[in-house]
């Protein structure tokens, strides 16, 4: 499941794409647009911006601009810096591999065989979404019928 903090930083993320080239954007901004809470979204951005998906500007007309366009960050990168592997359990992870104690035969375990699926499919998404690609995204708005008597 996606943690707060990694819904906030993706709200925040795509905040900014939406601002690209506008220059940098404050963070009470963001924060306030977003209804994120600004104590929690200072730690999610410097921790961001040391994992170089971020720049900030300091003084005035400071604040924080996507590291590089919003067309070349993928969502699993801002996923995976926040919440760490995609993976459901970690004996199918491919940058955070562990070995399941429990596990008599890895190559037989069908709890990994399945777990392995649901990590692709969630990487085949989130590693071929970029921010701009959310920028251009809304929900589904429902539909409204309409009824003539």
């Amino acid at each position: 499941m996606l943690s707060s903090k990694a819904k906030y930083g993706l709200k925040a993320m795509v905040y900014l794409a939406r601002h690209e080239g506008l220059g940098p954007v404050l963070i009470a901004d963001i924060a306030t647009s977003e209804r994120i809470p600004k104590k929690f979204l200072d730690a999610i951005l410097l921790e961001m911006k040391n994992q170089g998906l971020l720049s900030s500007k300091k003084g005035k007309g400071g604040g924080y601009i996507l590291a590089r366009p919003a067309a070349r960050i993928m969502v699993g990168d801002v996923v995976r810096v926040l919440d760490g592997p995609l993976a459901p359990v970690p004996c199918v992870s491919r940058t955070a591999y562990r070995r399941c104690e429990d596990c008599a035969d890895e190559a037989a375990c069908a709890i990994r065989a399945v777990m392995q699926d649901v990590r692709d499919a969630i990487a085949a998404i989130l590693d071929n979404t970029t921010l701009a690609d959310m920028t251009n995204r809304r929900g589904k708005p429902e539909s409204v019928l309409m009824y003539d008597i």
